[in-house]
């Protein structure tokens, strides 16, 4: 038997949220770590000040992007919180004007003019505050963001992709570094394209092409950088 609860697991959207942070952040931690340790090993003939440029580039990206991802996704649920408080006032001050503006709401959807109001009518009398809040403010259960499963899954997921980086520089050959952390990068970046695709059930290729194209594009410019003005160490 086919069950709303059923329907929601065949789709994906209510994974947007975290997937979005954790693709972001190990992305992140991948092409930012790989592309500070390029730069540093296109410029050095030594090990030592690769892995120190990498570990700390690990360890800074990580605490920012843990950071800045729950600075600004408290700043939305703020604002939320804010619009919801404005709703449940005006609910109590005028309560016909609302019932209007939710019926219009309906209206503009395709319903007709009496059938939107009778829903409106019905989805008031139910719960007036979560039929605004769903239908006016555009807020509800998936789009609401959590700052701290945000700022953790961007933390952890930077921290778990720069670390891949990191066991490049610790394990390749000095010589011609650079050339093996692009091509291992390249191929942690297919990896996560095809994971994050696979998850959120989208296009397998183009997750891979797009992460692919710019990852490269990051390297291959910090690598320039690190010849330019490369100092032997």
């Amino acid at each position: 038997m086919l069950t709303i609860d059923n329907y929601l697991e065949s789709h994906y959207i209510h994974r947007s949220n975290w997937l979005r942070a954790a693709v972001l952040g190990a992305n992140d931690g991948i092409i930012s770590v790989s592309s500070l340790a390029i730069g540093i090993a296109a410029a050095s003939h030594t090990r030592e000040p690769i892995i120190l440029a990498t570990v700390a580039g690990l360890v800074a990206g990580a605490l920012s992007m843990a950071s800045g991802e729950y600075v600004s996704v408290s700043s939305q649920t703020d604002i939320e919180k804010a619009d919801i408080e404005r709703e449940i006032k005006e609910l109590a001050e005028m309560p016909e004007q609302e019932l209007q503006i939710l019926a219009q709401i309906y209206e503009r959807r395709g319903l007709k003019k009496e059938t939107a109001l009778q829903v409106a009518k019905e989805l008031t009398a139910v719960d007036a505050l979560a039929a605004h809040v769903r239908d006016e403010l555009g807020i509800n259960e998936i789009s609401q963001a959590n700052p701290l499963q945000a700022a953790m899954a961007s933390g952890a997921s930077f921290t778990v992709g720069g670390i891949l980086p990191l066991l490049v520089t610790l394990f390749a050959p000095v010589k011609q570094m650079e050339y093996w952390l692009y091509g291992f990068t390249l191929i942690f970046l297919m990896i996560l394209g095809a994971m994050s695709a696979k998850t959120g059930g989208s296009s397998i290729t183009k997750a891979i092409i797009r992460i692919t194209i710019w990852g490269s594009i990051a390297m291959i410019l910090s690598a320039l950088v690190g010849y330019i003005f490369g100092v032997n160490v």
